[in-house]
């Protein structure tokens, strides 16, 4: 199947509200895998949030998955169900994500790893990760590997292809990120040829801004179904949004939000409100991934770990002065009742 028409994009996106919520990961959970693994996954927590977000106007929440979850009986659906059915109980409808090039490189099943004091996203994990991506480009994947990764796909994508509790589908998320380079195409085409192969009933996006290298953005614009991006910096939200509307297709940004760099709800919703373009802040509450904190901290990540600075269960999570990412805090407060304000006015 070939992707949707414009009229079919556009008549879709007409048929939905003004779409704005936020990247999702429980406060519980340090990443994707810890999110849905059958020992932490932490169901009160996840409803408890889902409904943080619900109260602020949030009818959309962007929710990463991970191929391992799947290829490794861990019941990834009986889970994902749950959190579906709390999602439309409180009008939320996901965008879910299957791939992901983001921070490390190496993930693997099981205990994952304790959070490093003040690091940003010190245990987030790439899927399918840079070694998988590598050896598929180089040819030394093996036939039970791909096997494996096309299984992931359309396993899921058949699975909820007829599923109105989800919104829509983000199939890799920045290809090309965090040192795996223009390797990540020969993937992205898969995941691509996989996904039309199932031809699900929700759009199917794979980000422009946000992925690596010209190919690469290429392949996803020529593919995507509702165009979708990532700007976290002042000077860049509108001129990118004036750019990608003469795509003639809706857009959404599913990235944005730093306070460092004024990307702040005050300034960036009012001009996706103007442009009628859906928006996904990263992150709700300042958790185990800590994205509260600046991504300059990552550098600090190595040193950090070699001097055994964790964060141990029952610890307080620390804070920065001002929040990079991130809403409330985990008992409910807000970093900034005024932001957590104009949100509701905005979006009432």
């Amino acid at each position: 199947m070939n992707k949707w028409s414009e009229e079919k994009a556009n008549s879709w996106y007409e048929d939905q509200k003004w779409i704005v919520g936020c990247n999702f990961l429980p406060s519980s959970a340090i990443n994707q895998l810890e999110m849905f693994q059958d020992d932490t996954f932490d169901l009160e927590t996840i409803k408890t949030e889902i409904t943080w977000a619900s109260d602020i106007g949030f009818n959309s929440l962007r929710i990463y998955l991970h191929d391992l979850l799947w290829s490794n009986n861990n019941n990834l659906t009986s889970k994902l169900n749950l959190v579906l059915d709390f999602c439309a109980s409180k009008g939320i409808k996901p965008i879910l994500v299957l791939f992901d090039d983001c921070h490390r490189a190496y993930p693997k099943l099981g205990k994952q790893p304790k959070p490093v004091k003040g690091v940003h996203n010190s245990g987030w994990k790439q899927s399918p990760g840079m070694k998988v991506v590598h050896d598929l480009f180089d040819g030394s994947l093996s036939k039970k590997e791909l096997s494996d990764l096309k299984a992931y796909v359309q396993g899921v994508l058949e699975f909820y292809a007829e599923d109105k509790r989800i919104l829509m589908w983000d199939l890799y998320n920045e290809p090309g990120q965090f040192g795996v380079g223009k390797k990540s195409i020969k993937l992205l085409e898969r995941t691509w040829e996989w996904a039309r192969e199932i031809n699900p009933s929700q759009p199917l996006t794979s980000c422009l801004d946000g992925s690596v290298g010209d190919e690469i953005i290429q392949l996803n614009q020529e593919n995507s179904d509702v165009i979708t991006f990532h700007t976290y910096e002042k000077d860049q939200l509108e001129p990118t949004i004036k750019r990608l509307k003469e795509t003639n297709r809706p857009i959404i940004c599913t990235e944005y939000m730093a306070r460092e760099f004024g990307t702040t709800f005050q300034f960036s919703l009012p001009i996706f409100q103007k442009y009628n373009v859906g928006c996904y802040n990263w992150g709700l509450v300042a958790g185990k991934s800590q994205t509260h904190f600046g991504w300059e901290t990552i550098m600090n990540l190595h040193n950090l770990k070699e001097k055994g600075e964790f964060i141990e269960e029952g610890d307080n999570i620390p804070e920065p002065e001002v929040w990079f990412h991130d809403i409330f805090r985990k008992d409910g407060t807000a970093f900034n009742e005024e932001e957590i304000n104009f949100i509701k006015n905005i979006l009432s």
